[in-house]
């Protein structure tokens, strides 16, 4: 998925987000959009840092690094 994708997607969970809060859906709900948006989040940033670093490294190493990504992001 395109990355400008992602970031709209993202923006909008938030609004579905900041509406429910504004009409007071209950926490348990909130909090559930509030997962999905942190994973939307990490899998974002985890395709930025890896197609910024794969640049640079020969494609034999792309799957180790990326491996190497995902494990640092989800610490």
């Amino acid at each position: 998925m395109e990355l400008s994708q992602r970031i709209s997607r993202i923006i909008g969970q938030l609004k579905g987000i900041q509406k429910m809060v504004e009409t007071k859906r209950e926490c348990g709900d909130v909090l559930q959009q509030v997962s999905a948006v942190k994973k939307a989040i990490d899998g974002l940033s985890k395709e930025i840092v890896v197609s910024n670093i794969c640049e640079f490294l020969p494609h034999k190493d792309v799957d180790r690094v990326t491996r190497m990504i995902e494990r640092a992001i989800n610490l």
